[in-house]
């Protein structure tokens, strides 16, 4: 989520007390396992190459390549081996005329990535070439963007709370709709028949998809909700199927739903400050989750545990777990140490060496 869209409703907000979790850590394992890891064996790797700070880290579908967004108006692709040491080469895509915001990769196609600006812009990318493909105007500034899992739409949403459908064979518009809250992030449940909106009201809005009416309003947190994450993979319990997403909220809480019933099975505590990136990783094991606090908490999503904290230097605008692997990018925002600086860079944890 940019961090321009959290300062909206942020500005008030003060760290809350919450209780600290004890951290532990489990048995050691390779990152694409989904065996119980040996967090604190694990390694982080820097990746420069931008201007400026980045706001945003997303993985392809194939978990090797990662797409970087920065203010410096570029977006970067990296192609990262999970158990490698070779150097990473980046391709930089140029083109926007503002802060790239965030983006997506295709959930169906390893090489097409889509960008959202502040230059009102979204534009398709071929990875392969460096080159854009497709691109098209909107009516303001773009923050959010989101592809629908069978990769025929993106959803994306503006400053002013507009979200625009476009249909990616076209490239044109296909609905918008205004909405009279503030929208902070979005997302597609794991079917592309709902759809998710986290408020500045402390909601969580329930579309049904394509008409976009409203079936529900999720009430979970006291606060304004900034971020979410949907389950990669389905549950089988008691012969049934089911996925989880999680919300994060300007309250400091984390909470988990269960996305058959829409009720809210399990909060994490372990953030003072509000919360503004979570993930959730391939298996469905961990929960990623950080704010301005100088960590990064990873916790047990079937229990709550926390089991490791990635200290950090700085807020996080960004964390994304890989979809195959156990390694988790994240971005950060400004340095606190002025005589530091991380413009440029965002890291990858969970290599077996540095």
């Amino acid at each position: 989520m940019a961090s321009e869209q959290i300062q909206r409703s942020q500005q008030s907000q003060q760290p809350l007390q919450q209780p600290l979790a004890i951290v532990s850590s489990s048995g050691g394992s390779a990152p694409g396992s989904s065996e119980k890891i040996n967090f604190k064996a694990l390694h982080v790797r820097e990746f420069s190459g931008h201007k400026k700070k980045v706001h945003s880290v997303a993985w392809n579908c194939t978990g090797k390549k990662l797409a970087s967004g920065s203010i410096d108006q570029t977006a970067r692709i990296w192609h990262v081996e999970p158990h490698g040491h070779s150097k990473n080469k980046d391709i930089e895509l140029k083109g926007h005329s503002d802060s790239v915001d965030q983006l997506c990769w295709d959930p169906r196609h390893a090489d097409l990535l889509a960008t959202a600006s502040g230059d009102k812009t979204v534009r398709l990318w071929d990875a392969r070439t460096g080159k854009c493909s497709q691109q098209v105007e909107l009516s303001g500034e773009n923050i959010n963007i989101t592809f629908k899992p069978d990769g025929t739409h993106i959803a994306v949403g503006n400053r002013d709370d507009e979200l625009t459908i476009i249909d990616v064979r076209k490239f044109k518009p296909l609905q918008k709709r205004k909405f009279a809250y503030e929208v902070n992030e979005i997302a597609w449940n794991s079917t592309g028949e709902l759809f998710f909106l986290t408020t500045g009201n402390g909601t969580v809005e329930v579309l049904s998809y394509p008409s976009l009416q409203t079936l529900q309003t999720l009430i979970g947190h006291t606060a304004g909700c900034y971020c979410i994450a949907i389950d990669p993979t389905g549950r089988q319990v008691c012969c049934s199927k089911f996925l989880y997403f999680a919300v994060g909220s300007a309250d400091a809480l984390v909470s988990l739903w269960d996305a058959s019933e829409m009720l809210c099975v399990r909060t994490f505590t372990k953030l003072e400050w509000p919360v503004r990136t979570i993930s959730i990783s391939h298996d469905g094991q961990y929960l990623a989750s950080a704010s301005e606090d100088l960590f990064i908490g990873i916790a047990e999503v079937e229990t709550g545990r926390s089991v490791h904290q990635i200290p950090c230097r700085a807020a996080m605008n960004s964390v994304e777990w890989n979809p195959k692997y156990n390694l988790l990018a994240f971005a950060a925002d400004k340095q606190v140490d002025k005589y530091q600086t991380d413009e440029g860079v965002f890291r990858i944890y969970g290599f077996e060496s540095p």
